[in-house]
């Protein structure tokens, strides 16, 4: 996941693009191929023989179109890129006119990131599909349709929102790290944030290279928590044919310090006795494991809310 192409002030959102031609070099070196969105989502629960990348652009900053969009469209990378409709046109944001000159290439595909990108999660339910019908009118008359990939604005969602995108849309994404498999939950799928802070070459390598681990299932289903439940009873059910799952390490950053997490393994379940309670506005935990010398990994965060 990408946001913005040399705009140096922006650490946290930004990539630069001599970064960014590097990461892409070395995709090609390692023999991946990227998955074209269409691909992605028809194919969805087609076990893959080979891992492919999905590229994904969140936001629709001018500086992508200035910046990484001419390279993109030279060389028919496949991407998702993720559109607010309120801040189209703005100062610092692609205008409408560049929005459809992506759309109409075959290799892009246009994805709903909600009409304002504000933290959904903080509003009414009704607020929250207010901001989403919003957007579906604007997309509708701008572009003639409704995207049907979504990505949560900061990657922040509710039950009540996963089960809502669930009903309109045909996949979801995240922000929490992880590799995709085809037993992933549809709408809450996991992301690599890159940028400048999490972009050097040897972190992109170990992404890159990193497989999914799986899982059956993960508790609890819901990501906002607050005060009565802070910390949550977290538990991962793990496949019986995951070899060497009792080697795996966690990290979590409960009290807002990242450690390693306090694991206890029964049945190919795994639970975490956090140690305090997370502070706002994000708890996040992050699993890995040496599977014979390939890592696996998968992440996931709860909002957490001062009510």
């Amino acid at each position: 996941m990408y946001h913005r192409f040399d705009e140096n002030k922006y650490p946290s959102t930004n990539i630069r693009m001599d970064i960014f031609l590097k990461q892409i070099q070395l995709i090609k070196n390692l023999n991946y191929e990227f998955i074209h969105p269409k691909e992605f989502e028809k194919d969805f629960n087609v076990p893959k023989k080979q891992k492919k990348i999905l590229l994904t652009i969140d936001d629709a900053f001018l500086s992508f179109y200035q910046v990484a969009w001419p390279y993109l469209k030279k060389n028919k990378i496949p991407f998702i890129l993720f559109v607010s409709t309120e801040p189209v046109g703005n100062r610092g944001y692609m205008t409408w006119d560049q929005i459809k000159e992506i759309e109409n290439e075959d290799f892009a595909v246009i994805g709903h990131h909600s009409h304002s990108h504000e933290y959904l999660i903080d509003i009414s339910d009704q607020n929250f599909i207010s901001d989403i019908e919003t957007a579906n009118q604007i997309f509708n008359k701008k572009i003639g349709y409704i995207p049907n990939l979504f990505s949560y604005p900061f990657g922040e969602y509710s039950e009540f929102m996963r089960k809502y995108i669930s009903k309109h849309f045909t996949l979801a994404f995240g922000q929490h790290s992880g590799v995709i498999d085809v037993n992933k939950e549809k709408f809450q799928l996991p992301r690599f944030p890159i940028n400048e802070n999490y972009g050097e070459i040897k972190r992109f390598t170990s992404i890159i290279k990193t497989y999914p681990l799986e899982y059956k299932k993960l508790l609890p289903v819901e990501k906002k928590i607050n005060i009565s439940n802070n910390p949550p009873q977290f538990s991962v059910e793990f496949f019986e044919n995951q070899k060497k799952i009792k080697n795996i390490i966690c990290y979590s950053n409960e009290g807002d310090e990242w450690k390693k997490s306090n694991t206890e393994f029964t049945n190919f379940i795994l639970t975490i006795k956090f140690r305090e309670a997370f502070l706002p506005r994000r708890g996040r935990i992050n699993c890995s494991l040496n599977d014979d010398g390939k890592w696996r990994w998968f992440g996931t965060q709860f909002i957490i809310s001062n009510n």
